[in-house]
Formats: C-alpha cells, structure tokens, sequence
C-alpha cells in the first residue's frame, strides 16, 4: 500500500509539472516580435493586455472572407488556405479566423462568399457566445465598403453582401460596449475581433494575452476608435501572414478573413 501511496504521489508531481511545463511553452508561443508581422500589422499594450492590431484602410486592399475550396471543401486551416492561396497564384498579406463552426464545419450563422450564401443569417436563440445577443455580422457590400452591424439591423438592411460572416457577441455597438459585459469578467481567454472605423478602415485584433471580453470590447472602442465591433472567437484565434500561421493553429479554423493587395492600375 505504502509503494503504490508513493508511486501515486510521484505520477501527481510528474503531472503537475509536464502541465507546468505545457503552459509556459504555450505562453512562449503566444509571444511574437513586431517584426514577424504582416506590414499591416503591429502590437498594441492596452489596460495592461497586448494585442496584435491589423489596419486596413478602405479601399486600399482586398478584404475577403473565404470558407471553402472549388470542391466545397472547408480549409480547416490556415496553413492550408495559405497554400491553397499560393497555388493559384494569389499573395494574401494576412489571414485571421472568422466565424464560428458546427461540429461538422459547417458555419453557424451567416456566411456569404462571393455573393453567393453558404449559410443563412441565423436569427434563433442558444448557448454559447455566438447567442449572447446582440450578436452581428461583418459585411463587404457590393460596393466594397466594410460594416459591422447587429444582426436584427442587418436582417432589416437593404445591404447586398459580397462577403459576410455572422458570429457574436457584438463587443461595441453604436459606441457602446455590450450591455452584458461586466467591466473585466472573470472569463478570460485569447481572443480575436473585427471593428470598422468611421472612416471605413478595417481593424482586426487578436489578443496574446488572456482578456475579458469587457477589456477586449474597450480596445476596440476606445484603443482602436471602433464605434462597431464583432467578437470573432476565442481558443481557435489565429493570425497568418499568408505564408505561415504566426499566433494559432492548434484547433481548426472555419471562415477566414483573408486580405490581399490591391492590383496596381496601369
């Protein structure tokens, strides 16, 4: 009894420790120098948190959002889209997960892909944060102007969609953080997010460090100037620069925001 008391306590002190040892290697890898960055990009220090920011400004690139392969197959990755990318000849400046995903990667709420719906605007009620209403849509119109709006707003609009994704909750509204937000939770995780400035830039965020979702909102808002502003996820939050994923790539990725340089004009 004594030997397997003492077997016992040392298989705790080796797990204890390879879990110690996970988790340090996890915060290393979460870590990245300016450098690394895509040029859009750069860190930003915000109440204490570091996030990495993406700026684009309207009209100066191509901002996508892609789900599928031409067979109907989702990428899964980022790794994989990029490749995909790469062998069609195209060059993507970054790459960042956008949106949420059933079992069977099949979106949970809107996704429009070069106009045409893959998945219809989900309006019904659920667990999760997806449900944690008001939740809303990233939309590029046909006119290639960028919006994020709450979800009853946008199923009201009379916008035409080139690339839309629906995911939640809704971090700023209108200048206001989600009325369910306490000012900094005790749930704290990675987290990533899509804001639209009044001037039509673009701004994507991924934390490296854990936030709340009160913190992450007021980046939003009052670090980045986004009236309106998505929350995209959380463990699955990854960022590539179009040749490998940077922050991420642990779990699988299901609509992905994918932006690229605009052709020069002859």
């Amino acid at each position: 009894m004594r030997k397997i008391w003492f077997v016992t306590v040392l298989g705790l002190i080796a797990l204890i420790g390879s879990a110690a040892w996970l988790l340090k290697g996890r915060k290393q890898e979460s870590r990245i120098a300016e450098g690394e960055l895509p040029s859009l990009c750069r860190l930003l220090a915000f109440e204490g948190a570091t996030s990495v920011v993406c700026e684009m400004p309207a009209g100066a690139m191509e901002v996508a959002i892609r789900y599928a392969d031409h067979d109907g197959r989702p990428y899964r990755s980022l790794d994989a889209f990029d490749a995909a990318m790469r062998a069609e000849g195209r060059s993507i400046v970054l790459a960042m997960n956008a949106g949420m995903y059933h079992e069977d990667m099949s979106p949970v709420g809107l996704l429009v892909e070069d106009g045409r719906q893959i998945a219809p605007l989900q309006i019904g009620d659920g667990d999760g944060n997806f449900f944690l209403k008001p939740n809303g849509v990233f939309v590029v119109d046909d006119t290639g102007a960028a919006l994020v709006m709450e979800t009853q707003s946008y199923a009201a609009s009379a916008i035409t969609p080139h690339f839309a994704t629906q995911s939640g909750p809704m971090l700023v509204v209108d200048g206001k953080i989600h009325p369910r937000f306490e000012p900094d939770g005790q749930s704290r995780h990675v987290r990533n997010g899509v804001g639209v400035r009044g001037d039509g830039t673009i701004v994507a965020a991924i934390s490296l460090d854990m936030v709340s979702l009160g913190k992450f909102a007021r980046l939003f808002r009052d670090g980045l100037g986004c009236p309106n502003a998505l929350f995209l996820d959380g463990a699955i939050s990854a960022l590539s620069d179009g040749n490998r994923t940077l922050l991420g790539g642990v779990y699988p990725v299901g609509p992905i925001l994918a932006v690229t340089a605009r052709p020069a004009t002859p």
